[in-house]
């Protein structure tokens, strides 16, 4: 309930969540029939880069601000652009006006979090649900969607929506679990609400988001999932600097269950170069590796590697 996600909003965490989010819903949009995107943990919606917080630590720098700071590569910049082109139009109004390869970053004023990026990226058929737990942050997000009948808007635990909202009525459709992770056995209860909110919509895809930082138990965090004997589980994973001599965030990582079949070709286009632009030592890494699935031998090679 401490947790205030305005300190880190647009980081190099949030490139890659927002980034791999936007190719998600993308790909929910190619068929012609509804589906709802469940944000368990929805924040504000829209952060204010200016704000006194933002410019405390100003994390969004080094993430946002350095995406965009220098062209794209040809072959990131399809892949990039849902997302670029939804943070550009939100700052439009706040000096030249920019396309998702062109620069600097020194107008940014507003960032979407997810709730926002989302429906941003939906068509008229398509719905929101969000829920956020902290009561000032749920008035700030409720006022933000006010009176939008695509979106709905709540009040409640986003751990409790994985058993109460889970199927949509839509039968179609995306999770996105991104928990603050402040408090202790996080891992294991990600890992407890994909196992609950999989069993209730096998046929959704699901994106869970986790921290990489020093003594993190990524290793045992895989393995648990792989346990689950879900058929299709990818993961991706962003480390920007060493985690020596820091407990703080020195990586991202994301779990996609039920992936689109283009996500990981994707992803090892995207990867390399996010990890070569938002990287702030020699130590920076990345990979996309199946947890289960297509190439989970491979994977499992190198993940020993």
């Amino acid at each position: 309930m401490n947790y205030r996600h305005i300190y880190h909003a647009g980081n190099f965490a949030d490139v890659l969540k927002h980034a791999v989010l936007a190719r998600l819903v993308t790909y929910l949009k190619q068929k012609d029939k509804a589906f709802r995107v469940l944000d368990t943990h929805a924040g504000i919606g829209l952060y204010d880069l200016s704000s006194e917080e933002a410019q405390k630590t100003g994390e969004w720098r080094d993430g946002i601000g350095r995406l965009m700071a220098d062209p794209l590569p040809a072959a990131v910049q399809p892949l990039l652009a849902p997302y670029l082109d939804a943070v550009a139009a939100l700052n439009s109004d706040h000096g030249p006006e920019r396309g998702p390869d062109r620069g600097p970053d020194g107008s940014l004023a507003r960032y979407p979090g997810s709730p926002k990026l989302t429906r941003m990226l939906m068509r008229p058929q398509d719905r929101l649900s969000a829920m956020e737990l902290h009561p000032d942050d749920y008035e700030t997000l409720h006022r933000l969607f006010d009176g939008d009948y695509q979106s709905r808007i709540t009040e409640l635990d986003g751990w409790l929506a994985l058993g109460a909202h889970l199927p949509p009525k839509e039968k179609r459709g995306l999770v996105l679990v991104d928990p603050p992770f402040e408090e202790a056995g996080e891992y294991e209860r990600l890992e407890k609400g994909l196992a609950k909110a999989y069993r209730r919509f096998p046929g959704g895809t699901f994106c869970l988001w986790y921290p990489l930082k020093q003594g993190a138990p990524i290793a045992a965090f895989h393995e648990s999932l792989t346990a689950l004997n879900i058929p299709k589980m990818l993961c991706c994973e962003l480390t920007v600097k060493s985690d020596r001599g820091t407990t703080g965030l020195t990586g991202t990582g994301l779990i996609i269950v039920n992936p689109p079949f283009t996500l990981k070709g994707e992803l090892d286009v995207l990867l390399p170069f996010l990890k070569d632009r938002l990287k702030q030592d020699r130590f920076a890494s990345a990979r996309a590796i199946w947890l289960r699935g297509e190439d989970r031998d491979v994977a499992a090679d190198d993940d020993d590697a």
